[in-house]
């Protein structure tokens, strides 16, 4: 699967790793986003914020501030010391004023850490293969050809992919935390296999 994602990834024109930041308006009223909209934690403070419409306000999540309607994509996040954690793609039109579970049915392709589980959100969700759970996670998203894939940016090792959707809309980064000790931060980095 590397292989071939590295193989892809060379034939394009452009380099898939992408700079991604946060949108403050669509972050959860006990979310906090950096000043640089690189960092989120969350807080046991309830924010006074406007409901933008575009806000989580059942489940503490933001989206990226980027949105992809085509092309592939490659951006990483620490999560080191973080225990309780959500990472992946969303849908525009994802969920946000109430609580669904997050599947590729509901606009969300997604993996996460909940102490010392941790799964894939599929339908149902998997729980990924044990291993030390990695310090920074890797997503790289290829529009066209429907795939979402996580990996271990450290060793550059796969953790999941979800294949064999058709995207239709725009994607967009999608974050969540439940740990106010600790920060998940956007870093740089390059695709597996470069």
């Amino acid at each position: 699967m590397i292989t071939e994602i590295s193989d892809a990834i060379k034939r394009c024109s452009f380099s898939p790793y992408v700079s991604v930041t946060m949108d403050v308006e669509t972050a959860h009223v006990r979310l906090e986003v950096s000043e640089d909209r690189k960092r989120v934690r969350w807080t046991r403070t309830v924010r006074s914020l406007p409901d933008t419409g575009k806000r989580f306000t059942v489940n503490p999540r933001v989206l990226g501030s980027e949105g992809f309607t085509s092309g592939r994509h490659y951006w990483e996040v620490e999560v080191a010391g973080s225990r309780d954690w959500r990472l992946g793609v969303a849908a525009e039109s994802v969920e946000r004023k109430r609580d669904v579970t997050p599947t590729p049915e509901t606009g969300v392709w997604s993996i996460m850490r909940l102490g010392d589980e941790f799964d894939a959100f599929s339908s149902p969700p998997s729980r990924l293969p044990a291993r030390p759970i990695p310090g920074r996670v890797g997503v790289y998203l290829s529009y066209e050809s429907g795939t979402v894939s996580f990996y271990d940016a450290d060793t550059k090792s796969h953790l999941h992919t979800f294949t064999g959707n058709k995207f239709t809309e725009k994607l967009y980064p999608l974050y969540g935390i439940w740990d106010e000790n600790h920060w998940l931060r956007i870093c740089s980095g390059s695709a597996p296999g470069m």
